[in-house]
């Protein structure tokens, strides 16, 4: 790797360490052999042998073939030709002419309600507006949203344990098993029976047409509610927080072009990764890794001076993208990086530009073992003169 050149300027803030979830991401418990620093841990990330070890990977791991594996834990030939066939889900072109519509509709929908009551939870739009768009990617539109909502929610809050503590464990399957079979008999159950009779252009009639059962679907939009819902909400509330408080930030936000906007939330996504390791399983040996993305995206080797600040005019390393290794690398790298990036973009560019628009109260940071990432919650916005 060819070292990024060392800004000549002091680093922006003072030097000062402008990452929110720091402290709560550096109390989380290990679960592998550490792996630290942007080349080691992309290295892994690109290694042809290294099979994914998070997200509950041994638990499936035990239903063996009684369901097909997501593709999420998916590897070699066969993740390769899942992965071709779903990127016409996820092209650039389909974001801009499909998606991007959607979610203009939706930021400005959720936007006129602030409008209206002048109060609302960024944290909740945000869920509501990524919900509404991966639902649209997915096939997950025969069923009331309001509701998906509220049993994805609680379904990956449910904070399920790898502890020792049997009884605790137990527990919380049980209420697991509960909630996901509430959104199977919901949401995805409704869904494939449309598409079975009028398939669309979408997840779930992609895998009718590849002969899944229903089971199998199941876990697919599990995954993609996980990656493409949970997570983007996250990305969206830690952007807004940071671009609310900063107003310096926010002025070069409004004041720049699209591709500079992605630019300048790529950056703040770098410095918080909403997923802060990644897991990957030698075949050989059968070791565990835990890679940790955070150390990664404050190497200096690759990402240049004073990592731990928002810098929107950073000189990384080449073949350093904006974001770091927040979207993962290799074969699994995040799909639908360009629709979340697109969601933030045109949500907090509106948002941003309501006369009077402020952070009301910052949110509360939690800690989601499923995704080994931080959580947002309660975060308030107000506008300026609206009645309390």
């Amino acid at each position: 790797m060819e070292i990024a050149k060392s800004n000549v300027q002091s680093c922006p803030a003072g030097g000062v360490d402008q990452r929110r979830s720091a402290a709560l991401a550096l109390s989380a418990p290990r679960k592998g052999r550490s792996v630290t620093g942007y080349d080691p841990v992309r290295r892994i990330l690109r290694h042809p042998d290294a099979r994914q070890a998070g997200f509950k990977a041994d638990l499936m791991a035990r239903f063996g073939g009684r369901i097909r594996p997501p593709i999420i834990f998916q590897s070699g030939e066969e993740h390769r030709r899942q992965r071709a066939a779903t990127a016409r889900f996820f092209a650039p072109r389909v974001v801009n002419e499909r998606h991007r519509p959607i979610i203009e509709a939706e930021a400005d929908r959720l936007i006129a309600g602030l409008l209206a009551t002048g109060r609302a939870q960024l944290d909740s739009m945000a869920l509501d507006l990524a919900v509404t768009v991966a639902a649209q990617i997915v096939g997950l539109t025969n069923s009331d949203k309001r509701g998906m909502i509220r049993r994805l929610d609680a379904f990956f809050s449910l904070g399920i344990t790898d502890g020792d503590r049997l009884i605790q464990q137990v527990l919380a399957n049980l209420i697991g098993q509960m909630r996901i079979w509430h959104f199977y008999l919901r949401d995805v159950r409704p869904a494939i029976e449309a598409r079975r009779t009028s398939p669309g252009e979408d997840v779930i009639s992609h895998l009718l047409a590849q002969g899944y059962e229903a089971r199998d679907i199941l876990v697919e939009c599990v995954t993609y509610g996980a990656a493409g819902m949970v997570t983007t909400r996250e990305f969206i509330t830690m952007a807004g927080w940071h671009l609310l408080e900063n107003g310096e930030l926010k002025a070069r936000f409004l004041a720049s072009d699209q591709p500079a906007r992605i630019a300048l939330l790529e950056e703040i996504l770098r410095l918080e990764p909403v997923v802060g390791a990644l897991y990957r399983r030698t075949e050989e040996g059968g070791e565990r890794f835990e890679l940790d993305i955070r150390s990664a995206n404050g190497d200096p080797a690759a990402v240049g001076a004073c990592p731990h600040a928002i810098d929107p005019d950073r000189r990384r390393a080449e073949r350093v993208g904006g974001a770091g290794l927040a979207f993962g690398d290799g074969e699994h790298r995040c799909p639908g990086a360009g629709v979340a990036l697109a969601e933030a973009e045109i949500f907090l560019d509106k948002l941003l530009r309501v006369p009077g628009v402020r952070l009301e109260r910052a949110p509360d940071l939690g800690w989601n073992d499923l995704v080994t990432g931080y959580e947002l919650r309660d975060c308030r916005l107000v506008i300026d003169g609206s009645k309390p």
